[in-house]
């Protein structure tokens, strides 16, 4: 029996022949998946409809409409991935988990810490199954210490961090980042981890067990204001658009609807040359507005000028200009922007999904030179290769398989 789905784009890929099996879901553990499967990996899900995963679940919907593999949100994070189903709580389920531990190099999985434990898949087990397995477990807080025990998601985390203090405007409540912010940033350590360990392994032979906690990866992107607050005793506050030691510096409205633009003047040269393509030379020199200190005491004034000038004009025109006189600035882009931008067009795949249709998938945040290729499935429905693991992976005879499917523990 062969896979229903062309695979061919993992030969010669970097990771071509490493083996993983993703007990995990939402957004971290995935998108960990999603780095190494578009990078060659052969990566397996292991799902289960009576607990699917929270993505599946979630909006934005293909036309609106609910259903367990409509999930634009799931398909971001899910392409080139096998799905299997299979009822972890099933009686007989450890026996496949057991088999798929031989087959796999990597094990990755972002439950509540303990859980794995409880299933009796800790990676002390793991080890008596396959003594050079590489286990990646990426948690809020890490499995030690005395909050580890803590459930939550990429939102929580980013409380905890400190991200969603510094979110938003200092008159204001915080504001929470949108999506899990966390979960977005840790995956990119997580990637690195695996790559040093899978290297670890090559030289002596011995696995590893990875903890990546979100709040301490999160940490790192916090760096300027720890020093801050350890050197200086002060406390990082929410700035809106603004910056300490830059003026403009902020989103200014201009024609259409909700259409903005974003300008940041860091250096005199950058003010005057802001002033002349505004047609105002005089402004540069303003006492008010003729150094950058004048230009930050007096900034809601000038946010008010800037924005009298950009409200007239369409946002596109305004960033053009200013970046031809060598100004900083960007169009603050909306989700059709980003669809049509000729920019990001290069990295996005249009790949067939077998429920919702033709759907876009943004690429890799970089290019190999070698090799090259796009990715060919989008991510698939839940169990959809459940016979192909179990016969073409695992080696299951015809009546094996059988056995287990009538016993349910595909479910």
């Amino acid at each position: 029996m062969t896979d229903n789905k062309n695979r061919d784009i993992r030969k010669g890929r970097s990771l071509e022949g490493i083996n993983i099996l993703e007990m995990a879901w939402v957004i971290a553990g995935p998108i960990t998946g999603k780095y190494l499967v578009d990078n060659g990996a052969n990566v397996v899900r292991v799902e289960s409809t009576a607990r699917p995963d929270l993505l599946r679940v979630s909006e934005p919907y293909k036309d609106n409409r609910p259903g367990i593999n409509r999930s634009a949100m799931f398909t971001y994070y899910n392409a080139n991935k096998r799905s299997m189903a299979l009822n972890i709580k099933h009686p007989r389920a450890k026996e496949i988990i057991n088999r798929m531990v031989k087959w796999a190099d990597i094990i990755t999985e972002n439950f509540a810490p303990g859980k794995m434990e409880e299933f009796g898949l800790g990676y002390e087990e793991l080890k008596k199954i396959r003594p050079d397995i590489i286990m990646m477990r990426l948690s809020i807080q890490g499995q030690t210490g005395p909050h580890s025990g803590h459930p939550g998601y990429g939102v929580v985390a980013a409380g905890l961090a400190g991200i969603t203090g510094l979110t938003g405007w200092p008159d204001r409540i915080p504001s929470t980042p949108v999506a899990g912010y966390t979960d977005l940033i840790l995956p990119r350590l997580a990637v690195a981890m695996v790559l040093a360990a899978l290297d670890y392994r090559r030289r002596t032979g011995k696995g590893q067990c990875i903890d990546a906690a979100q709040f301490e990866g999160t940490q790192q992107f916090l760096i300027p204001s720890i020093l801050d607050y350890t050197v200086n005793g002060i406390t990082a506050e929410r700035q809106g658009n603004r910056c300490p030691y830059a003026a403009p510096h902020n989103a200014y409205q201009c024609s259409g609807e909700d259409r903005w633009c974003a300008i940041s003047v860091f250096t005199d040269d950058e003010w005057q040359s802001l002033c002349r393509v505004m047609g105002d030379r005089d402004l540069a020199f303003r006492p008010e507005f003729a150094t950058p200190l004048a230009r930050k005491q007096n900034e809601e004034e000038l946010d008010r000028i800037v924005n009298n000038w950009t409200v007239h004009q369409e946002a596109e025109q305004v960033a053009e200009k200013l970046q031809n006189a060598g100004v900083p600035a960007g169009v603050v882009q909306n989700a059709r922007d980003l669809l049509n931008d000729p920019q990001l067009n290069r990295v996005m795949w249009r790949l067939e999904h077998p429920e919702i249709g033709s759907v876009n998938e943004m690429g890799q945040a970089f290019v190999m030179s070698k090799p090259g290729g796009d990715p060919c499935t989008a991510a698939p429905c839940l169990g959809e290769h459940t016979e192909y693991v179990c016969r073409n992976l695992l080696g299951m005879s015809d009546e094996e398989f059988i056995d287990l499917f009538s016993a349910g523990v595909f479910e």
